[in-house]
């Protein structure tokens, strides 16, 4: 008796902690409350903008993009546009030639400065887009004029020709200091060339990137359609970033943010991820990345 009281005790401890689900994401609020996928659809369609706040080596933030992209596509009746940090606008006539199917896709990708997981990664977003004819903006700043801005400033910028300010947000940015997300990176440690020039001019580093992103969002935008911009989060989370330069643009569009994330445990939110967006992607800790 003892044995057999014995072996369902076993039993049980193994189907508590072997047996259960292993979730891959759980999405949640910004409060905090469980919600289901189509709550993000049914948000995103109904929206102006979404502005999705990716982990850029997370395979399941890259999956949700392309699977939220298809959802809003068919619940729109096709009535979206796409943008994405990973095009500079500078690559803008390369991304349309081979959208518009002028040119291969063995020369878009030869030639276009993509992203390292481009393939794995953002491709099928691309690839989605010219199926259905899509429109795709390239939003980003050119990295060599973010690059300027990271070692002198946003003065730097006023010696660029005509031509290359086109690929900018038109000068001079308006740019808040006391944002979160731009103190922060001021005690961040590590960054690239710190001790060489004026620390200050990482955050406005930061900050002409999200203009300019903001800027092409906003002169792209089109009345009845949805615009989904993807991105790393720290370039909205918090409704900062991006968000607050389009906001200071278009105030009343309608935008809907999702920011992903990564914990221990994917039952609760955590704390310090309240509030950050209207949806959060909260995946495992351990999950493999793709890069």
């Amino acid at each position: 008796m003892k044995q057999v009281f014995f072996c369902l005790i076993v039993c049980l401890i193994s189907v508590n902690v072997f047996g259960q689900d292993k979730y891959a994401y759980t999405i949640f609020n910004g409060k905090g409350d469980k919600v289901v996928y189509q709550s993000v659809v049914s948000a995103v369609k109904n929206s102006d903008l979404l502005l999705f706040g990716e982990l850029h080596d997370n395979p399941i933030a890259h999956w949700l993009e392309l699977e939220l992209t298809v959802d809003v596509f068919e619940a729109t009746k096709g009535n979206i546009i796409l943008g994405a940090e990973m095009f500079e606008a500078d690559n803008q006539l390369i991304l349309d030639e081979y959208l518009g199917g002028l040119i291969s896709q063995q020369r878009f990708e030869a030639e276009a400065r993509l992203w390292p997981n481009y393939k794995t990664d953002y491709k099928p977003l691309v690839e989605f887009a010219k199926s259905k004819g899509l429109k795709f903006v390239a939003t980003n700043i050119p990295r060599r004029y973010a690059a300027m801005v990271s070692a002198g400033g946003f003065d730097t910028l006023q010696s660029l020709s005509v031509m290359a300010k086109s690929f900018i947000a038109p000068l001079p940015v308006e740019y808040d200091p006391n944002l979160g997300c731009y103190k922060g990176m001021l005690s961040m440690m590590g960054m690239p060339g710190k001790g060489k020039s004026n620390p200050e001019y990482f955050p406005m580093a930061q900050a002409i990137k999200d203009a300019t992103m903001a800027y092409n969002i906003t002169r792209n935008t089109s009345s009845g359609k949805v615009f989904l911009h993807f991105h790393g989060s720290y370039h909205s989370n918090n409704y900062e970033g991006i968000c607050w330069y389009v906001k200071r643009k278009m105030p009343n569009l309608k935008i809907v943010t999702i920011a992903t994330v990564t914990q221990d445990d994917v039952n609760a939110l955590a704390k310090e991820n309240m509030g950050i967006a209207d949806f959060v992607i909260v995946v495992p800790e351990r999950m493999t990345r793709t890069y």
